[in-house]
């Protein structure tokens, strides 16, 4: 059981988490949705995909500046899309052989229609990752004349969760001005027999469309491995959609045709990955741990719009800090606000302004905050990366 309060939630055990929390809930619940929906478990489908509309929308409640937030709105709209389409099936009671042409391909509902408000200058580091993709991405589009042997139209972006991955991707639809798809499991897995593979089949059709009509598009499949890794337990609509998805890689490789359609997919997991997969990918990316100058970065761009105490030293903070995800930082820095916050309501009910954060708000914070990565996985990426890395 999970009681949400101001900004954290307070679990069955007593200790407290937040934003990276409640997205891995998300995803959880949202998971569990798709496995019932694709077994035919109308009901637990339901069920999972409401649990999992319940935590985004907490989501927006509790961090109304997170630059996602387009992200999450978009993510409840197809799962409240999807609830209706699977109620509407249950009181029909349709039998599978039926429904298969009444369920609603919309490729539209994939395009995310409020433009990202994330560009590579508000994110802190990562210049690799940043370099490579606009070499990949930001140049051919502006000038297609310079890549007389092509360029490359698949980026993976793997790295630890809390990292940035999805920050660089929304990033990139903006600086190039494109139109930005968003893709997973969620939305495009479906226990029908072969409409998953329809979906892939015109969502391809949509972007070349886009694409021709003046606009570049940007694909991007979150969490990849829960739709194309490789399961001991995978069934033949797991194997269809994939290789529907690489015979649509394939077909943006054509020289003779200059679309302006990228694939980004981003994975915590990428030894999941086939090898098939991981070859469509041209650009294969690290997305690690914030290095020092990194986290100094982000605490000063996390705390430019709050008022710090003169004993807040950020350099001193950013070393403490090693070891710790972006997002990590970003929750330390809003639970230290917030101990200001439940001061101000604890002793003046609320009225007049906070008082400035404290270095011991910080230290408060840091005595029940630990890394949300463990530094064993870190040497599991890193040892992936000397293996595949394709920058």
């Amino acid at each position: 059981m999970h009681t949400f309060i101001a900004g954290s939630i307070i679990r069955g055990d007593g200790m407290s988490t937040s934003l990276n929390y409640l997205e891995g809930l998300a995803r959880h619940y949202a998971l569990r949705a798709v496995m019932h929906d694709r077994e035919g478990n109308i009901g637990e489908a339901i069920k999972f995909y409401r649990e999992a509309v319940k935590v985004l929308k907490k989501i927006l409640k509790l961090y109304p500046d997170n630059g996602l937030l387009h992200v999450y709105r978009e993510w409840i709209k197809q799962y409240e899309k999807r609830i209706k389409d699977l109620e509407a099936l249950r009181s029909r009671m349709l039998l599978p052989a039926q429904a298969g042409n009444d369920v609603n391909l919309d490729i539209d509902d994939f395009i995310v229609t409020e433009k990202p408000n994330i560009t590579f200058d508000d994110i802190a580091d990562l210049e690799h990752a940043k370099r490579a993709i606009k070499e990949a991405i930001v140049y051919p589009t502006k000038r297609p004349d310079l890549f007389p042997l092509g360029w490359p139209h698949g980026i993976l972006l793997f790295g630890p969760p809390g990292c940035g991955k999805t920050l660089l991707a929304a990033a990139v639809a903006n600086e190039i001005d494109g139109v930005f798809m968003q893709v997973d499991a969620a939305n495009i897995m479906s226990k029908w027999l072969g409409e998953a593979e329809k979906k892939v089949a015109l969502l391809f059709k949509k972007a070349r469309e886009i694409s021709r009509n003046g606009k570049p598009v940007i694909i991007f499949i979150d969490e990849v491995d829960s739709l194309f890794g490789t399961f001991s337990s995978e069934v033949g609509g797991e194997v269809r959609v994939r290789n529907q998805f690489l015979k649509e890689m394939d077909g943006l490789q054509n020289k003779n045709k200059k679309d302006f359609i990228y694939v980004i997919a981003a994975t915590n997991k990428p030894w999941t990955l086939d090898q098939a997969f991981i070859r469509r990918f041209q650009k294969r990316i690290y997305v690690p741990l914030p290095d020092y100058n990194a986290r100094l970065q982000m605490l000063k761009l996390y705390t430019k719009r709050i008022k710090l105490a003169n004993d807040v030293d950020l350099r001193k903070l950013a070393r403490m800090l090693e070891g710790y995800t972006g997002s990590d930082i970003k929750d330390i820095v809003v639970a230290a606000h917030l101990r200001t916050i439940n001061e101000l309501f604890d002793k003046y009910g609320g009225k007049g302004e906070a008082r400035p954060v404290t270095w011991n708000d910080f230290m408060e914070v840091l005595k029940d905050r630990k890394p949300s990565v463990n530094k064993d996985i870190v040497k599991v990426y890193e040892k992936w990366y000397e293996k595949f890395k394709a920058l």
